[in-house]
């Protein structure tokens, strides 16, 4: 029972941080030596349920809970990928694709532009629901009640920019909905400007999104990006082994309509 509660100490502190958690910290949450709880946390990280950032040794949650949606995320990610690269292309940006895990979004693939200077996430980043279009567009596919939910751990502000009240999150949800589409202007961070569309259809809510320096992404591109991210993602749920996963019509917790 000991062994099940220091799990869980860990799993809950994971769970609360949205950058991550370091050994130490780890440590003195479960009152372990740093030898017994880096154990722990490798047994967590062979089975998906931790990952560690390479670049910084933090620990964060992995996408282990996704459970047995683990195999489709896989499938979406392997449709998803020359579509991004083609928008790429196309666009000269960088794309991404994200789910919601959790109370964040995490970057399920990302094809970075190929310009010497861009706006690029790493595969596995997380983000707050708040701040980026990729969580707007996730989070107006969400019941109310959720959306709220998440909002309650915070919002804080990542600019000037950023929406930090529930209220004014949910009228922004609003208007992503009549749009089609989501966008943040410097909201997540200040120079940078990232549109996004949800991918209908899927059993997990997951978006796409462009992403560059405000600088090469003028407001008069907004309806072309737009127009080009949506036809890429319808392309998406009609792909026959995407419509074929599990639970991919009216899944339970991606409603086509948000509720309250």
């Amino acid at each position: 029972m000991r062994a099940v509660a220091r799990v869980c100490a860990i799993l809950n502190l994971l769970q609360e941080s949205v950058d991550g958690v370091s050994l130490i910290d780890v440590a003195e949450a479960t009152g372990l030596p740093k030898s017994s709880a880096f154990r722990y946390l490798w047994t967590l990280e062979t089975r998906r349920y931790v990952e560690r950032d390479p670049a910084t040794g933090m620990f964060r949650l992995g996408l282990g809970f996704v459970g047995m949606q683990s195999r489709h995320l896989e499938v979406l990610r392997q449709r998803a990928r020359p579509v991004l690269e083609r928008l790429r292309d196309e666009l000269g940006e960088t794309l991404n694709l994200g789910v919601l895990d959790g109370d964040t979004t995490i970057y399920l693939d990302i094809v970075e532009s190929r310009r010497g200077v861009r706006l690029a996430a790493t595969r596995g980043d997380r983000d707050p629901i708040h701040s980026t279009a990729l969580g707007k567009a996730i989070a107006a596919r969400l019941p109310e009640a959720q959306v709220r939910g998440i909002l309650a751990a915070g919002m804080p502000a990542r600019t000037a920019n950023t929406i930090t009240t529930p209220e004014d999150y949910l009228n922004e949800l609003g208007r992503v909905r009549r749009l089609g589409y989501a966008f943040d202007d410097g909201e997540n961070e200040i120079d940078g400007r990232c549109l996004a569309v949800p991918i209908e259809g899927t059993p997990f809510p997951a978006a796409l999104s462009l992403s560059a320096p405000s600088a090469r992404f003028p407001l008069r591109q907004v309806e072309e990006v737009a127009t080009a991210l949506k036809a890429a993602a319808a392309t998406l749920t009609a792909a026959p082994d995407v419509a074929a996963l599990p639970g991919a019509a009216g899944a339970a917790g991606v409603p086509s309509a948000p509720k309250k």
